[in-house]
């Protein structure tokens, strides 16, 4: 566990190189809203925000939010109250988050391409009183929709035009009218601009580090979304971490791409917060689409470029002509999914950009391991131990028991990232941890040299005549075949064994086919691992950020088998 000193002592401009993996993490708890105000301070000129061309710079930013903070409080909004934000990537996000946490309230993150289900049970859930989305006709009539059901006090409404260049603004409304929501504006409806208009200087807030700041919601894809309270100490924590893990605060200003959705936890720690700790500038996108993201890439050339790893197995199979240049990259984070081997070799070889693979999850703030960006980045492995963190593998059937290095078990986590527990569900928090340490649900085993090598999920695991086979492994496999793009394994209901694997595919080769690939497979898996089919598909349903998603297929072969 970290070494927690004095929440009023000043933060160090570097961290110290030498506080690495396996040694406690020096950082201190502290309020999200500190590091703002610090990098307002530090860098008020500095380039904050690159929206499609229109920048903003930390003193703006900074204001902008103070602004905003005070609306809330002019709205109702005081230490406790629930803020959801449904918003793409724009200057919306951070604007309203680092307000709901100097109001003292709570952000509630939400996916906005939530159907009204899942947006109507992270609303009750939550308890959110005001929703801030933005202009997207379709969304914006799903979110104004489910508040009126809800009982939500305000929907604030923000315009994507607004957010962009003149030029680039006055193209989006020609080209994009019919698809520009138009809200009422009334005391319960406001604009973004009306909702800014009623701001000033807001009210200090008393609040504590360990308080919650970010309900983080998990779990969708097994079962009822549960939110995992994210503390300031637990974000601040994690992304301290982040920045001994790449070796202390660089000289010149960091340009960090934001292509993956701020309210994904991956890219709240390893885009907003820590751009916010060292003032660099963050570079958004609304989503990821490819001609767009090799233009960005052009135009900004950031120095760090986290993503999915099926946005590094586009950009690994792009064209010579459409090649870009990543050579501003210091390095590239893979996260969120396994990153297949294949993906990373082939990636770095067509763009020269150097791959590392972390690991994480959304009650972890969520990195708990990466491969070091400078040193060993071992083949096939989640990395080492992040800073101020532990990594310990424990017996499936008895986690009380911790297993011996190379043994396969569950793997769990310590450390000043890790969550409370989940809101207002006590009997899922007292499950999820084991001795005080969070379980992840995954399987795995470390190394003799303390790397982490992840199996796959305990929950995607195949029960197949008796025996465990792991999806995981059967992907990799998969993806050895040179016209294998894409690959997802899951189980699915049989009369002898109970079980079986069935693979879905991508390929870029029509003249390879499913029994092909099955018999690719014969000599490189088990029998039991075999799969009973390899389903060729021209695409795989696929999450917001990009994460091959494998709930949509379980329910077709639900359904099917149901017939």
């Amino acid at each position: 566990m970290s070494d927690i000193g004095s929440r009023d002592a000043a933060a160090p401009a570097t961290l110290p190189l030498a506080v690495r993996h396996g040694v406690p993490l020096e950082a201190r708890p502290r309020l999200l809203g500190d590091m703002l105000d610090r990098s307002v301070a530090r860098f008020p000129d500095r380039a904050a925000i690159d929206f499609m061309g229109k920048v903003t710079r930390w003193g703006e930013l900074g204001a902008a939010v103070d602004r905003a903070a005070a609306a809330l409080q002019a709205l109702g909004v005081v230490k406790g109250t629930r803020v959801a934000l449904c918003l793409p990537n724009t200057p919306y996000y951070p604007i309203l988050f680092y307000a709901t946490l100097k109001a003292g309230g709570i952000v509630v993150n939400v996916n906005p391409l939530y159907v009204e289900r899942e947006l109507t049970h992270l609303i009750e859930d939550s308890g959110a009183e005001v929703i801030a989305t933005c202009d997207i006709a379709e969304i914006q009539a799903r979110v104004l929709k489910v508040a009126s059901v809800t009982g939500m006090r305000h929907v604030i409404s923000c315009p994507i035009a607004d957010a962009l260049p003149p030029l680039k603004k006055f193209g989006y409304k020609l080209v994009k009218r019919k698809e520009i929501g138009r809200a009422a504006t009334d005391g319960r409806h406001l604009s973004f601009a009306g909702f800014m208009a009623r701001g000033g200087t807001p009210a200090p807030v008393a609040v504590d580090p360990d308080e919650v700041a970010v309900l983080q919601y998990t779990g969708g894809t097994t079962g009822v979304p549960k939110a995992a309270m994210l503390s300031h100490a637990n974000i601040v924590a994690n992304t301290d971490a982040m920045l001994v893990h790449v070796g202390g605060e660089s000289a010149d200003q960091d340009r960090v791409l934001g292509v993956l959705p701020l309210f994904h936890v991956f890219a709240l720690t390893n885009v907003l917060t820590f751009a916010t700790l060292v003032g660099a500038e963050m570079i958004l996108l609304p989503r990821f689409e490819l001609k767009q993201l090799l233009a960005t890439l052009k135009r900004t050339r950031p120095t760090y470029f986290p993503a999915v790893p099926t946005i590094y197995n586009v950009l690994a199979n792009v064209g010579e002509g459409e090649r870009p240049d990543l050579s501003s990259v210091k390095v590239c984070i893979s996260g969120g999914a396994p990153l297949p081997q294949e993906v990373r070799h082939a990636f770095e070889a067509n763009t020269g950009a150097k791959l590392v693979e972390g690991y994480g999850l959304s009650e972890a703030s969520p990195i708990i391991t990466c491969n070091p960006f400078e040193g060993l980045n071992k083949e096939g492995s989640a990395g080492l131990p992040f800073p101020g963190t532990t990594i310990e593998i424990r017996d499936r059937d008895d986690p009380a028991r911790i297993v011996a290095a190379g043994e396969k078990g569950e793997i769990c986590a310590r450390g000043p990232q890790v969550m409370s527990g989940y809101w207002r569900n006590p009997a899922a928090t007292a499950a999820v941890f084991a001795d005080g340490a969070l379980r992840t649900g995954d399987v795995g085993y470390l190394d003799a040299d303390g790397y982490l090598f992840i199996v796959d999920r305990i929950k995607d695991m195949i029960l197949c005549g008796g025996y465990n086979v792991y999806p995981r492994v059967i992907e990799e496999a998969l993806y050895e075949h040179p016209a294998v793009v894409e690959a997802v394994v899951i189980g699915v209901a049989d009369a002898h064994r109970g079980q079986a694997p069935k693979a879905f595919v991508v390929v870029n080769d029509p003249a390879v086919t499913g029994a092909a690939l099955r018999d690719f497979l014969r000599d490189k898996i088990s029998k039991i691992e075999l799969p009973r089919e390899v389903e060729i598909r021209d695409t795989l349903p696929k999450t917001l950020i990009g994460k091959l998603s494998k709930k949509e297929l379980v329910a077709e072969e639900e359904a099917k088998a149901a017939r």
